[in-house]
């Protein structure tokens, strides 16, 4: 059985998660709040608290995980704090992936951040998937897997 962990596991990533645990998946979703924990597990996903301004909270749920979904797309938080997750911090996060079983990444972001999840995938030969808001976040995860 794959796992995903799919940070920002809002209602866009809560609804993937629900689709991939009808196929089958074991899956993880976090939130940077203890108030968005109830929600996810509500929606039958493992809960945890992570943040990706912090990557290590991110690394420390990756043990077990095949891919990796960045929902960063519609994160919240000062200018400043939105360029570090979209930029060092993601750069940071993607260069220790490196050591994890992690197989894939699938990213919802920025412009930047697309630029260094490319450039992590050519360096590191890690597969990614880039999305956009209506894009099909299934087809994306199980295109990594696929190998596509």
């Amino acid at each position: 059985m794959a796992r995903a962990l799919i940070v920002g596991c809002g209602c866009r990533g809560r609804a993937l998660g629900e689709g991939l645990l009808a196929e089958g998946w074991a899956v993880r979703g976090t939130s940077r709040r203890e108030e968005g924990l109830a929600a996810i597990e509500a929606a039958g996903i493992e809960p945890a608290l992570a943040d990706p301004d912090r990557p290590g909270t991110i690394l420390e749920l990756v043990n077990d995980v095949a891919v990796l979904v960045l929902l960063l797309g519609s994160a919240i938080g000062s200018e400043e704090e939105l360029a570090a997750i979209h930029g060092p911090r993601l750069e940071r996060l993607l260069e220790h992936l490196v050591d994890t079983p992690v197989r894939g990444v699938v990213y919802e972001g920025d412009a930047g951040g697309t630029e260094i999840v490319r450039t992590a995938s050519r360096t590191w030969r890690i597969p990614v998937e880039i999305i956009g808001e209506g894009d099909d976040l299934g087809a994306a995860v199980r295109a990594i897997l696929a190998g596509r």
